[in-house]
């Protein structure tokens, strides 16, 4: 018997499924994600599955949601950005300086113009001083220069000088993007140094625990566009796993529900996922996934990740009323599930003068040597406190506010978590879930409905009521989830920006869920009666899903499916994919008669189109291929698609502007014994 074995690694749960050679589920398991030794849970998914199918395995693969949610949540590890030609006002826009700082960036003379040629020589002295002077401090390096993509000489150099000079990874531009727009190209390369760490650390995790259970079977790694990878190609580009978690659930959510039509969302504890699936293929988006705040260029899932789970945070909206996410936040229920010890200061709490740090304790969330190292003495103190267990921030703001701002810069350097109420706690009070402390759930309910009621001016519970203020909680996920897919769905149309979607998408969420409830039309027929998705179901996945999907349903008067072990959709649909690779080549006619390739080791002339394209397509081709097999594909098969711009009018004749020819390589993932 050959087995198969999936692993997913999310913010709240790690994962693990078995399934036969018919990739049928034969037994699963789900633990609490340890983010401060990832291995920990992973070996406590690992040790509830049959050993006598583990002995079996032929294939391992791996899907995650940390790459995803530390988009969302702006975390990441320090890094330096190289740039070379970059204008100050291409940084601006680029987005940078909000994501890694204006101390992580350095910008330098150099770059080519769009014909490929240098538009300036790389200044080496400069470049290696700076290299020298981020080194010590940083846990990766990112390098784009100006047109890269159509001669990647500068990128290539400056990496060159990386290696020489340090032993940190490195990441070039033009590895990752093949399009024009050095600003979002940058931004890219950032986040993908900023997760090589992660990555890294995720792999080693897995590797180790394998190990204990003597499993030697390949290990793969989902991208965000639901193909597979093995883990040297993924740590080399981990950008690319990127939405690797939302991938591998609609491949599970799929192949669980037997639908290949339907509207997938998968609610995890930090962010949902929301995707449209038609003919048993998620749509990919080539210009780049929103993620959060960002749109790095990956090709991946067409998906709509946004920062609501079971755990993220209920925060203020603007002082006049509660918004979810995006950030996480540890669950009261969990907290105290965890650390029992802190069930007696909540009850205490509940009784107390309300104030902003009651439930709010700290804990840490994961270790990270390169920030750990760069840490300050007051705040290297409170990590090494946080190692005896969680710490009440109302008795340091008392006792120790040194030590309360130190554990606050912890937190906004991913390296600590706070706790707080949360939708998780909401669903615990009300009995949609009890895998926690209902006990400290109904505590941390009651506290936080005081802090809402006397600091802020909100809500109108009864005073020690913990279930109005939780159904108030839950009502608010089961709109925003409702308003999301909506925006999802007029996204999916293609008819309306970003920013224009979410703006309608409340009126007409309102609409859908209340026809005829306003002011006007109470009692009245309604002009409006919409009806969202009549002909897609909504499959929902991950576990706090039947939770509110079911009322998301019935407000929407639309079809629901949970299908079984949708708990675990991530892990199973990590091991449905094939490997996969694409390389883009660009032909331009710069003037009338010069066809243009803008090959890897520079830009090649040719007087004939026919001869531009035919290598185009042979170079693509060739390095399409030795990524596949690279990336651990048993065999690829080669296919091969072109996109042209060009004009046809009755004073020019035809006149061509560009082609991009894409070589496309796929193949299924090398097996133990295979």
């Amino acid at each position: 018997m050959r087995y198969f074995l999936g692993i997913d690694t999310g913010g709240t749960y790690t994962d693990a499924v078995l399934l036969d050679q018919n990739k049928q589920v034969v037994a699963a398991a789900k633990s609490l994600t340890t983010r401060f030794d990832l291995a920990v849970g992973i070996s406590a998914s690992l040790d509830r599955l049959p050993k006598a199918g583990l002995a079996q395995v032929v294939l391992v693969s791996l899907s995650t949601t940390l790459t995803t949610n530390s988009v969302v949540e702006g975390k990441g590890s320090p890094i330096c950005v190289l740039l070379a030609g970059y204008e100050a006002a291409q940084i601006k826009s680029s987005g940078l300086l909000e994501l890694v700082g204006a101390d992580a960036i350095v910008s330098l003379p150099g770059g080519h113009d769009a014909g490929g040629h240098p538009a300036v020589a790389l200044d080496e002295a400069a470049s290696k001083a700076a290299i020298l002077r981020h080194a010590p401090r940083v846990s990766a390096f990112a390098i784009s220069a100006s047109f890269a993509v159509r001669n990647p000489a500068h990128e290539q150099q400056l990496r060159a000088w990386v290696e020489e000079l340090c032993d940190k990874p490195v990441t070039c531009g033009h590895e990752l993007a093949s399009s024009l727009g050095a600003p979002r190209r940058a931004l890219t390369v950032a986040l993908n140094a900023r997760m090589i760490s992660h990555i890294k650390a995720l792999i080693e995790s897995v590797r180790q625990t394998l190990a204990v259970h003597a499993v030697t079977a390949p290990l793969m790694m989902v991208k965000g566009d639901g193909t597979l990878v093995n883990v040297a190609s993924a740590l080399q580009r981990p950008v690319g796993t990127v939405l690797s978690g939302p991938a591998a659930s609609l491949l599970g959510a799929c192949a669980l529900s037997g639908l290949s039509d339907a509207i997938v969302a998968d609610m995890g504890g930090t962010t949902t996922d929301i995707a449209i699936v038609r003919g048993g293929q998620p749509a990919l988006s080539f210009d780049g996934a929103m993620i959060g705040d960002w749109r790095p260029m990956i090709e991946a899932v067409k998906v709509y990740a946004i920062g609501l789970g079971g755990d993220s945070e209920i925060r203020i909206l603007g002082g006049h009323g509660l918004a979810i996410g995006p950030r996480r936040v540890l669950p009261l229920s969990l907290l105290a599930h965890e650390h029992p010890k802190v069930l007696a200061v909540l009850e205490r709490q509940q009784n107390e003068s309300p104030h902003a740090s009651q439930i709010r304790f700290v804990q840490r969330l994961q270790g990270h040597d390169a920030l750990i190292d760069r840490l300050p003495d007051d705040e290297l103190r409170a990590w090494e406190r946080l190692a005896q267990g969680p710490l009440d921030m109302e008795q340091c703001n008392i006792h120790d506010r040194v030590m309360s701002r130190a554990l606050a810069r912890l937190e906004r350097k991913g390296l600590a978590i706070y706790s707080g109420f949360t939708p998780s706690d909401a669903a615990h009070v009300l009995g949609l879930s009890d895998h926690w402390s209902q006990d400290a759930a109904v505590f941390g309910a009651r506290i936080w409905a005081r802090q809402m009621r006397h600091l802020y001016g909100l809500g109108t519970w009864a005073l020690g009521d913990a279930v109005a203020p939780s159904r108030q909680v839950v009502d608010l996920v089961i709109s925003t989830i409702s308003q999301k897919l909506i925006e999802a769905g007029l996204n999916d149309a293609d008819q309306l920006t970003e920013s224009n979607a979410g703006r309608l998408a409340g009126l007409l969420t309102q609409l859908a869920l209340s026809p005829g409830s306003g002011p006007a039309t109470a009692g009245a027929n309604p002009l409006f009666k919409l009806q969202f998705a009549p002909d897609l179901p909504l499959v929902a996945v991950g576990a706090p899903a039947g939770s509110y999907y079911p009322a998301v349903a019935r407000g929407l008067g639309i079809a629901l499916v949970l299908p079984p072990f949708g708990e675990v959709a991530n892990a199973v649909g990590s091991v449905f994919g094939q490997v996969s690779q694409r390389v883009h080549m660009t032909v331009t006619q710069p003037v009338r008669g010069v066809y243009r390739v803008f090959t890897p080791e520079g830009p090649r002339d040719f007087s004939e189109l026919i001869a531009a394209l035919a290598l185009a397509r042979e170079l693509a081709g060739v390095e399409a291929q030795a990524r596949a097999l690279q990336a651990g594909a048993a065999s690829a098969t080669l296919s091969f698609t072109q996109s042209d711009n060009s004009v046809s009018n009755d004073i020019d004749g035809h006149m061509f502007f560009e082609a991009i020819v894409t070589a496309i390589a796929s193949g299924p993932p090398v097996t133990l014994g295979h």
